[in-house]
């Protein structure tokens, strides 16, 4: 077994023997893609210890809280920002009701990120990335190693609801983090909170191999107990033929359909969880079909519904997002408006956000001359495996279905499934061409942004 290098030990100060055969393994495969970039965990001894006791104390943890109900320790977690966050600080004192505290978007953050930083952050252990979305500002996102492995915590805490305790550990290889975009950031890992299991993040772009066959076969020596990513990479993953099939596939960063779900189970044999999560606050919720919205996973995590106004709106009504706390303690967030859409309910198995809609609703006018929702677009469209697409309605009435190039097949069924709605003669279909997000529903005629 080689040494480790410099760099190794920067980015794994707690490496192991076999952490670093596992490494090794990962990038010196025969079949393996080309790494583009290095990254680790840099969690120090003791910060592991932590985060095992931050597991344990949160995994199953619940969520004590009904909407409209104030959870206990929100009032702890206002009297601490107000304190030590600049931006809060500056308001004065600590407002008697939370609906007092100005709301904050996307904006805020992107203009001084700084200002949303704790005092008593230590500097020196901070790391940031960069995130744009698909519209509004970029900005900075400030984290910490431990902020980022915490996000184990509640993706173990969503399969866990699925059933599903993780096991790989010491010489196996635990997730692996598949991308497919023109270019994506790549590389390899190891979690030390599971013996120093190993963690990939691939492209399964044909450039990023020499042969496009070396895909599966890197994947089958890989044996990942889990798999993450988003629709689009699924679709391709999808047309791999694997002969080592994970135990579930969790899905982020965009919404996924219930006919690409149903499609993803049929062809791995394992659950496929959808679930919504921001990179300001780690994942938020996970769809749960037996109660028919998506779950909150996050103890300390509070979630108000708001008008345009930023108002609170009655119970069962759609609005926008608005998160309160949260475990990235490098930017503790109040009341930040997400820019997401969704109604809030109670379920037998807690609070669940239902509807889920990312970004503002759009109306679209159908050949009645009716409005209908773009909730209703969604619902149309449900049944098939459609990994992308968008919506568009031209100032004229006429109207365009965007489909993934891998699904054009689809077109006509896309269109069919539409014609309750609108006239299939003004209804056009045209292929996506970038291989980035897209925002999803769009429209040029008057009215259409309620």
């Amino acid at each position: 077994m080689s040494l480790a290098t410099s760099q190794e030990i920067s980015n794994f100060p707690t490496l192991s023997e076999h952490g670093k055969a596992m490494l090794d393994f990962m990038v010196e495969h025969p079949s393996a893609p080309a790494f583009r970039n290095h990254s680790g965990n840099r969690l120090l001894a003791q910060e592991v210890e932590e985060l095992r006791e931050f597991e344990n104390a949160h995994l199953a943890a619940p969520v004590a809280w009904a909407p409209g109900i104030l959870p206990d320790w929100l009032d702890q977690f206002i009297t601490h920002v107000f304190a030590h966050v600049p931006h809060y600080r500056s308001l004065g004192s600590v407002p008697k009701k939370l609906v007092d505290v100005p709301a904050i978007s996307r904006a805020d953050l992107a203009a001084d990120i700084a200002a949303f930083v704790p005092d008593t952050v230590e500097l020196a252990r901070l790391i940031n990335f960069r995130t744009t979305g698909t519209t509004g500002h970029p900005m900075l996102i400030a984290s910490h190693p431990v902020v980022a492995a915490r996000y184990l915590t509640f993706h173990k805490r969503a399969l866990l609801l699925n059933g599903i305790t993780l096991r790989h550990g010491r010489g196996q290889v635990g997730v692996v983090l598949v991308g497919f975009q023109q270019r994506c950031f790549t590389y390899t890992s190891v979690t030390p909170t599971m013996d120093d299991s190993g963690l990939a993040k691939i492209n399964l772009h044909v450039d990023d191999w020499r042969d496009p066959a070396d895909r599966a076969c890197y994947l089958d020596a890989l044996a990942p107990e889990v798999m993450t990513g988003d629709p689009l990479s699924f679709a391709e993953l999808a047309k791999l033929e694997l002969t080592k099939l994970p135990r579930a596939l969790i899905s982020v960063s965009m919404a996924m359909s219930p006919g690409m779900r149903h499609m993803l189970e049929a062809r791995f044999r394992c659950p496929v969880l959808d679930i919504y999560s921001l990179n300001e606050v780690g994942p938020v919720a996970v769809y749960d079909a037996a109660v028919g919205g998506h779950l909150l996973l996050q103890p300390e995590l509070y979630v108000e519904i708001l008008d345009k106004n930023g108002q609170p709106v009655a119970a069962g009504q759609r609005g926008e997002i608005c998160l309160s706390g949260g475990f990235n303690f490098c930017m503790p967030l109040l009341r930040y408006r997400t820019g997401d859409f969704a109604a809030m309910a109670n379920s037998i198995k807690g609070p669940m956000l239902l509807g889920l809609a990312g970004r503002s609703p759009v109306r679209f006018q159908t050949r009645t001359g009716d409005w209908v929702n773009n909730i209703d677009i969604t619902h149309a469209l449900q049944a098939l495996p459609l990994p992308q697409y968008g919506f568009h309605q031209k100032a004229d009435g006429r109207s365009i279905i965007r489909l993934a190039p891998s699904v054009m097949y689809l077109a006509d069924q896309a269109k069919q499934a539409l014609a309750a709605l609108f006239d299939i003669q003004q209804l056009s279909v045209e292929m996506i061409t970038t291989e980035d997000k897209i925002l999803q529903y769009t429209s040029d005629l008057e009215g259409a942004y309620p």
